[in-house]
């Protein structure tokens, strides 16, 4: 009996202490794992985002960029860390819904292994072209293509990004077969893009923007439904004659482990929504030509089922294009 009673006891304890622990979270520095190097997409928005976090949590958001995998090598490193809320990650399109059917082995699970916690933003993607390219606008850039695809290369953030998946379904719907240059980010890309090495990259607004701003590269479209006032007189490629499904984005959003307490999944989405809303916060972005989701597509419930149905949509382009990654 006094058995029992010490076990209720220990077991009444232990729950009052995980309940206080969350109630004070966080007492220490969090870490944002950004699955990507440094300089790429994801990394701009996660240090732009992470150091309003920091303000608002009173604690340090510690960025740690973990590379390599089109994004898995880091989120799976997130995965496998204890539910505390001191380890998160900084999703993307790329890593939660797209890695799930271009992987014959994917690391984890995308819809069991996370829990979710904030859609923060979506980025569009940008056709941009080495400056001698012999194209003025998408639809030579078409004709080139199709003539030429034997030997033009396109180059990606790695092999599963948002960047490749991108290209993937421009060369899907243009009914071409270029060949994929995989970099470690979208950095290193940009650099060989720059310096004439490869012909194409399908590139986040967020990184591609400044490089077109400085001519060092070329910006052919944008692949959504309108254009961006980032870069209001840039066409879509919808609107110089593209395929109407020419549509190609990342999104950015939280996850924390699996079994993350409620009470820490609540504290760190508030977190997060103080932080989008802030003018610091959300002019930047919006410069940069990202779209900053709304409240309600903020909460954990609306990225668990983002996360599902985006895992359907991009099965069909994926799988039609026949690209697995072993």
């Amino acid at each position: 009996m006094l058995e029992r009673i010490s076990l209720a006891a220990l077991g009444a304890l232990i729950a009052l202490t995980a309940g206080a622990s969350a109630q004070n979270y966080p007492t220490r520095p969090v870490t944002m794992v950004i699955p990507f190097a440094a300089g790429g997409p994801t990394d701009v928005l996660g240090r732009v985002v992470g150091a309003r976090m920091s303000e608002i949590l009173g604690q340090q958001v510690v960025i740690e960029n973990v590379g390599g995998g089109g994004g898995q090598t880091g989120s799976r490193r997130v995965a496998d860390s204890r539910p505390d809320g001191y380890t998160f990650v900084l999703g993307t399109v790329g890593t939660h819904a797209q890695g799930q059917t271009l992987y014959k082995k994917p690391l984890y699970n995308s819809m069991t292994d996370f829990t979710p916690v904030a859609l923060l933003a979506e980025v569009p993607i940008l056709l941009t072209v080495r400056k001698d390219l012999p194209v003025k606008d998408f639809k030579e850039f078409v004709e080139y293509a199709t003539k030429n695809q034997n030997k033009m290369q396109f180059g990606s953030a790695g092999a599963g990004s948002a960047t490749h998946l991108g290209c993937v379904l421009l060369n899907y719907l243009l009914k071409t077969n270029i060949n994929h240059i995989p970099y470690k980010g979208t950095g290193p890309a940009m650099i060989d893009l720059a310096a004439g090495r490869i012909d194409f990259l399908c590139e986040i607004i967020t990184t591609a923007k400044p490089h077109v701003d400085q001519g060092t590269v070329r910006a052919m479209a944008i692949f959504d439904k309108t254009r961006s006032k980032a870069l209001p007189n840039l066409a879509t490629a919808i609107e110089q004659g593209g395929p109407n499904d020419l549509i190609a984005y990342t999104w950015n959003a939280i996850f924390l482990p699996k079994g993350a307490p409620p009470e820490i999944v609540n504290r760190l989405n508030a977190a997060a929504v103080e932080a989008m809303k802030s003018p610091q916060v959300a002019d930047k972005l919006a410069g940069l030509g990202a779209k900053i989701a709304t409240a309600n597509e903020m909460t954990p419930q609306y990225l668990a089922d983002l996360v599902k149905s985006e895992i359907a949509k991009w099965s069909v382009p994926i799988k039609a294009s026949g690209v697995i990654i072993d």
